[in-house]
């Protein structure tokens, strides 16, 4: 850590921008006071392990004045959005709060968007991401929108089930597929009475004209919508007015919990893990809240500061209370939650420490990190690593490697090349090692991978788990073993296997949609 002129940060409210040797922000904070706060990092001596590492990659410290502490937080997190510090909260592996978005093509498609850009048009955002992938499914299927990303040169089995109109095909032109869009839009903007009265028009024109296809196809799309206007009227009256938040801290990673109720009743929860931080909560509740639906009333168990009520409010358009309930029923709601919490880390916590014991492994693996590889035939060779964290993925740290030195059929090989480049790099990083190597194979995989870890004088445990009969490999054993397969450590080593083959074969069929360029036979006489 570089020297820090602790002396020329003055005592106002504002925000504070770490930055590492680069100049990257790798934290963004607020406070009442600036030099009180930033002087609080580096004077305290029993800070977690991440905070540790954060004061020591700090090089310069950054300040934005501001009026108040409101003005504060609402710049904070707009210097978050931009430049997603590393260190901050990250909420971006969630579902929650995404768009449905048409896009700027001759002939649109709906596709889900994390962020909102330039090209396209915007609907939402969904709160619910059950809700948002149904009403996109429905929407394509009632209106027969093309989903292909390219659009091909011949009709696709969608079109042959007539669920598309088939641009590609030329069945449909650019004025009749701009109709579909236009009919979209009008669904998805919750115009649905509307669009229903548009389709009866045109269906009786159809009959009148005797189009009796066209009319029973305009007919589907009107029961459709209906059906559709019955799930959205039922789930209106579901609009919770009152979220509850908990939290239980295991050295440096919180692991957090909302649930929505509606006049006490619990309906609906989400689970974040993320690490330990200052101020986590605060912090917290403005990113969950920066989009969706903002209720009348927010439990928490510690306070949260007037100045983040205020702003809620302002965003909701009428107040918000943040509530620390100390008794009574609503006291009862926040232990509900904090029991909740403790139930699933809990459970998390109990298939580490069955995993632990079935291994033999000194300490409980916090951190597992598992390898596959994918390919056809040796053509389009990739590797993947999925890490799990306390159980659960840790999306933002997964890996995909494109084989660089192997070339054929040869998975060994492969292991080899993908685990040596993984830890070599965390070495030279001088990063957290892995507490557990997990490898998507046998005896000849694991060989591999245990000779490229002692290549880099590494002492890792390293295990393979083979997808025939669910044996597990070790360093040096001639024969596998086997563990119930019914205990909570195999079901999380299966877990995270699959998850690293997802990851592998989603990269591979990448790698292949790249290369391959598809070619049409041209039709002759």
């Amino acid at each position: 850590m570089d020297v820090i002129d602790l002396a020329r940060i003055p005592h106002e409210p504002g925000c504070y921008l770490y930055k590492d040797r680069d100049g990257r922000v790798i934290y963004v904070g607020k406070a009442k006071d600036l030099r009180k706060r930033v002087s609080s990092y580096f004077q305290k001596n029993d800070q977690d392990p991440k905070t540790v590492c954060l004061v020591e990659n700090i090089a310069s410290v950054d300040y934005i004045i501001t009026s108040n502490e409101k003005e504060a937080l609402i710049l904070e997190n707009n210097l978050i959005k931009k430049h997603l510090p590393k260190y901050n909260i990250d909420l971006r592996d969630s579902k929650r709060y995404a768009y449905i978005m048409l896009t700027k093509e001759d002939f649109p498609r709906l596709v889900i968007a994390r962020r909102k850009s330039a090209d396209g048009n915007y609907y939402g955002p969904f709160t619910s991401a059950e809700k948002r992938d149904a009403l996109l499914r429905i929407t394509n299927n009632i209106l027969r929108m093309r989903t292909c990303k390219k659009l091909p040169k011949k009709a696709c089995l969608r079109a042959h089930m007539d669920s598309c109109t088939a641009p590609c095909a030329g069945r449909a032109t650019k004025e009749q597929y701009s109709l579909q869009v236009e009919d979209a839009k009008k669904l998805l903007s919750g115009k649905n009475r509307e669009l229903s009265s548009d389709l009866r028009c045109r269906m009786a024109e159809a009959a009148k004209n005797r189009e009796y296809e066209n009319a029973k196809t305009l007919r589907d799309q009107i029961a459709g919508i209906e059906f559709l206007q019955e799930r959205q009227n039922m789930e209106t009256g579901r609009k919770y007015d009152q979220d509850i938040i908990n939290y239980l801290v295991d050295g440096s990673t919180v692991h957090l919990a909302v649930f929505n109720a509606e006049r006490g009743i619990l309906l609906n929860k989400d689970e974040y893990d993320f690490d330990y931080r200052p101020d986590f909560l605060e912090e917290f509740i403005l990113q969950y809240y920066d989009s969706g639906s903002i209720p009348k009333e927010i439990l928490v168990p510690e306070e949260a500061g007037d100045a983040l009520a205020s702003y809620l409010s302002e965003k909701r358009g009428a107040p918000v209370k943040i509530i620390v309930p100390h008794k009574g029923e609503k006291r009862d709601l926040l232990d509900l939650v904090k029991k909740n919490v403790e139930k699933i880390y809990k459970e998390d916590e109990l298939a580490l420490q069955d995993l632990r014991e079935k291994l033999g492994l000194e300490k409980i693996p916090r951190i597992i990190e598992c390898f596959d590889i994918s390919h056809i035939q040796g053509a389009d060779n990739a590797g993947s690593m999925v890490r799990f964290l306390g159980g659960k993925p840790d999306k933002s740290n997964y890996r995909r490697f494109k084989i660089k030195t192997i070339e054929g059929i040869d998975d060994p090989a492969m292991i080899a090349e993908v685990v040596g480049r993984r830890y070599r790099r965390l070495l030279e990083e001088k990063k957290e090692l892995p507490d557990l190597i997990v490898i998507d194979g046998g005896r000849t995989q694991l060989s591999a991978a245990y000779k490229a870890l002692r290549g880099l004088g590494l002492k890792v445990p390293v295990i393979g788990l083979a997808k025939r009969m669910e044996e597990i490999y070790f360093p040096g054993l001639a024969e596998p073993q086997r563990i119930d397969h019914r205990s909570r450590a195999l079901m999380l080593l299966q877990n995270i296997r699959d998850e690293a083959h997802r990851f592998a074969v989603k990269y591979h069929r990448l790698l292949r949609k790249k290369r391959v360029v598809p070619t049409h036979r041209k039709s002759g006489v």
